[in-house]
């Protein structure tokens, strides 16, 4: 049986993030005080007293948007995040009192049937608890006093929480998992992909530039194997990311690489291998993660005159920091080239993943030695007594030297590259490390 499912909802700016925050024991939802920060449903898998459980994140109901469309997805993101919660935290703020906006929620609740209980926030003050009084009137379940900015009635919340919903059992962390960070510019079709692939409408899809601002995640198996596809905001120039939240969600993108196995660069055939572009494939190979380039809106490719071949051949040019990582054709319009998506991932994964045999690896190495021997400097010859991997994910080696500061950059790519030539591991780094050890 899966885990429960803790849903957080509410009118905009009531502290429903900052309530996920809290709870989750780490900023995970964006928190400000500008209304309908959160567009997308966030999730993550927690733990409060041994209880083990999902909590969801939502946009606030009611709000304004400037976009129909755009509120018309956030609508469907609430909906879909009622849909599947076990239960169900309702936040109000006492200082506003039980509002219209307050009542509409209350009616999408009745009408889940789901079990909830009712939280109001910024109850920090003897003075404040006065309020609660009004909140009564609501009828839907006796007002719990919390503060979710200073930590006051949290625990109460959740025993009170998970006393409305049935025993689950405990789902174990799959260590073979595959997480995957799906990255790139705004607007380059990343949230349509990622719907596509996980077979849902997880991610909010609209025209506006930079509709995703928190990551969301979707973990499912394919073929027996755990995959997590991490969506995430698009990546602007720093010039453009002078908003304190926008600046955030960048931040995020790249906390969500750090933690991924495999990034999914996305670029857009019409603007392909920006500056940008490059900026964040170079934070990709910084952050020694294995690498998948998708060349999304294939279907455009007809009326622009666009070559497969020399567009591959311009961004297999542009990468090369990710050597041998595949390069596929996609439309997330069309689903062209979507089903490609995951065996790659897959395949890149299993070579970021791979041991090889030490004496394998020494073979190697003494043999690209005796092709091309280590340049010296003056008296001074650099010599290189053997080589170990010494972990994988990412493929890392060891190689121990008398004079390691000696053996040029040059060399040390020349070395990688017969091990690759040899081994594959392609669209994975190699991280070659040089050890200092006395000649015997």
């Amino acid at each position: 049986m899966s885990l429960p499912i803790i849903t957080i909802i509410g009118r905009q700016n009531v502290g429903k993030s900052t309530l996920f925050n809290r709870i989750a024991g780490r900023r995970i939802a964006i928190v400000s005080d500008i209304p309908g920060t959160t567009r997308d449903r966030v999730s993550i898998n927690t733990h409060w007293s041994g209880n083990r459980f999902d909590l969801v994140d939502t946009a606030g109901v009611g709000g304004n948007s400037n976009s129909e469309i755009l509120k018309t997805e956030i609508d469907l993101q609430f909906t879909e995040a009622v849909r599947v919660a076990d239960a169900i935290i309702m936040v109000v703020d006492v200082m506003e009192g039980v509002t219209s906006g307050d009542i509409d929620v209350i009616n999408i609740i009745r009408k889940s049937g789901k079990p909830c209980v009712l939280a109001v926030n910024k109850v920090d003050s003897p003075t404040r608890e006065i309020g609660l009084n009004e909140f009564y009137s609501m009828a839907i379940a006796d007002p719990i006093p919390i503060s979710a900015y200073h930590d006051i009635g949290i625990t109460d919340l959740i025993e009170k929480i998970f006393g409305l919903i049935p025993k689950h059992d405990q789902e174990i962390y799959e260590p073979n998992g595959i997480r995957i960070a799906i990255v790139g510019r705004p607007n380059v079709g990343k949230s349509a992909l990622f719907n596509l692939i996980t077979d849902s409408n997880r991610s909010i899809v609209s025209p506006m530039p930079g509709t995703t601002r928190d990551a969301v995640d979707s973990t499912f198996a394919f073929q027996n194997q755990s995959l997590t596809f991490i969506d995430t905001a698009g990546l602007r120039r720093r010039g453009k990311t002078q908003e304190n939240l926008e600046k955030y969600s960048v931040i995020r993108t790249f906390n969500s690489i750090e933690k991924s196995h495999v990034a999914m660069l996305v670029l857009d055939i019409t603007e392909i291998a920006t500056a940008q572009d490059t900026h964040i494939g170079g934070f990709i190979d910084q952050a020694s993660k294995a690498g998948v380039i998708i060349l999304n809106k294939w279907d455009l490719s007809e009326n622009m005159n666009i070559d497969s071949e020399l567009l591959i051949s311009k961004v297999t040019n542009t990468f090369k920091f990710i050597p041998g990582v595949p390069i596929l054709l996609t439309s997330a319009e069309t689903g062209f080239g979507v089903k490609k998506i995951i065996p790659s991932i897959i395949r890149v994964w299993k070579e970021y993943s791979k041991k090889v045999d030490d004496s394998d690896l020494s073979k190697t190495l003494f043999d690209a030695m005796g092709e091309k021997p280590i340049p010296g400097s003056g008296h001074r010859r650099p010599k290189i007594f053997n080589i170990s991997q010494t972990r994988t994910a990412p493929p890392t080696f060891s190689l121990a030297s008398n004079n390691p500061h000696l053996i040029h950059f040059s060399y040390r790519r020349y070395l990688e590259n017969k091990i690759r030539k040899m081994f594959g591991f392609d669209g994975s780094p190699l991280v070659m490390q040089f050890t200092s050890k006395n000649d015997e």
